[in-house]
């Protein structure tokens, strides 16, 4: 027994290699290289085209885990075709953004300038001063690059300054009356 995402075969497009040895999956593309090693509760047979995937028992946790599986699977093969992107945005008078080299330069109202240096396999970009592009192959280290620049000065309620995402929307609170 499987969770409904996992019952569908992943299709692999052309000119993606997946190499499955075990639970250790590596797959290829165009724009690099991912592999990672799975729990072993989850069984991976490439068929041709398709990945499929089964489970060893009907426990609960296999169930559960044979859909995260799929997911994770599937954000590979979307990662080494076409890669993943987020866009932050920063708002505030005087905070800007500037990228030298492998570092990101923030402006964020302190005392001091604040140094991001992008992990392995990230590409950040800086279009204007007020945007930030991060993109990678590896959905999760392109999740958490951005959350760690947001985390630097985060949205605060009242007027709206900080680093946020693109797509964030930011409820306002009223401030105190006399």
């Amino acid at each position: 027994m499987l969770s409904r995402i996992a019952k569908i075969p992943l299709e692999i497009p052309t000119g993606v290699d997946v190499t499955v040895n075990g639970s250790h999956v590596k797959v290829k593309g165009a724009l690099g290289q991912l592999e990672y090693t799975f729990n072993d509760t989850v069984v991976i047979a490439k068929d041709g085209s398709t990945l499929v995937l089964n489970t060893i028992n009907d426990t609960k946790f296999a169930k559960a885990l044979s859909g995260t599986v799929h997911a994770l699977l599937k954000n590979m093969v979307i990662g080494v075709t076409k890669g993943f992107e987020k866009k932050l945005t920063i708002l505030g008078v005087g905070y800007r953004a500037a990228v030298q080299g492998n570092n990101l330069n923030l402006s964020l109202g302190f005392s001091h300038p604040v140094v991001v240096t992008a992990p392995e396999g990230i590409k950040i970009e800086t279009p204007t001063q007020t945007e930030i592009l991060i993109k990678g192959i590896d959905k999760q280290v392109v999740g958490q690059c951005a959350a760690n620049i947001r985390s630097h000065r985060p949205v605060e309620p009242y007027k709206g300054k900080g680093v946020r995402y693109a797509d964030e929307v930011v409820v306002l609170k009223e401030t105190k009356k006399k």
